[in-house]
């Protein structure tokens, strides 16, 4: 039985985060390193979400999260940012295969994010970037966030389908690893620059993903029917 809904990761999988959000804090710190200063934000990440996975805190949207983060990392640098500039995450460019991609996955799939950014971030962060999900499903509904398997499976819940008719497509084998516990099916696609040019991990599939594809061009043919 073929998957029915196709859900994905977004940060790194389907945009980049790095290079997007170098630029806005380009336009705003304009004496800072901005990639570094990305880097480091992005490193905050895991850590704010850990907190609340292992029940250290209530679900705090991402969005929230990113602004805490923005601050922390600004007074690590010794220097000031804006509130708004948190609203970078919603101003990521997607990767050049994307969109194209996901059109064509559309026509034989429901494709929807399985994202840990809230509703309202993904929301934007489509209409930024032409991403035609069908839905939105993701960390907000589960009120959690990956790679607990609620997450997964409150998306496959929300499209009314078991585990196994819906496939977790990501450039990140833990993701990939947590969605197959859940019961889904898995995709990996690499984006080997996510992380610039030094990136070591992620580069290659690290188990036998039902399917490993070059490129979201790539995965649509896999999937054609």
């Amino acid at each position: 039985m073929r998957a029915q809904a196709l859900i994905f990761d977004v940060f790194g999988t389907c945009v980049d985060w790095r290079g997007a959000v170098a630029r806005e804090v380009a336009a705003v710190l304009p004496h800072v390193d901005a990639t570094a200063f990305a880097t480091l934000w992005r490193a905050e990440y895991d850590p704010a979400m850990a907190r609340i996975r292992d029940g250290g805190r209530g679900y705090v949207a991402l969005d929230d999260l990113h602004r805490e983060n923005l601050h922390k990392v600004a007074r690590d640098l010794g220097v000031s940012a804006p509130d708004d500039l948190s609203h970078a995450w919603e101003r990521l460019d997607p990767w050049p295969d994307v969109v194209a991609g996901l059109r064509a996955l559309k026509r034989h799939h429901i494709i929807a994010p399985c994202s840990n950014g809230s509703i309202a971030l993904m929301t934007r962060l489509a209409k930024f970037g032409g991403l035609p999900w069908d839905c939105i499903l993701g960390a907000e509904i589960a009120q959690d966030y990956k790679p607990k398997p609620g997450v997964y499976l409150a998306a496959c819940a929300a499209l009314r389908l078991p585990p196994d008719q819906v496939m977790m497509v990501a450039a990140h084998n833990d993701d990939l690893h947590a969605a197959r516990g859940a019961g889904l099916r898995t995709a990996f696609v690499p984006r080997p620059s996510e992380h610039g040019p030094g990136q070591t991990t992620d580069l290659v599939a690290e188990a036998d993903w039902d399917i490993i594809a070059n490129d979201f061009h790539d995965l649509a043919r896999q999937l054609a029917p």
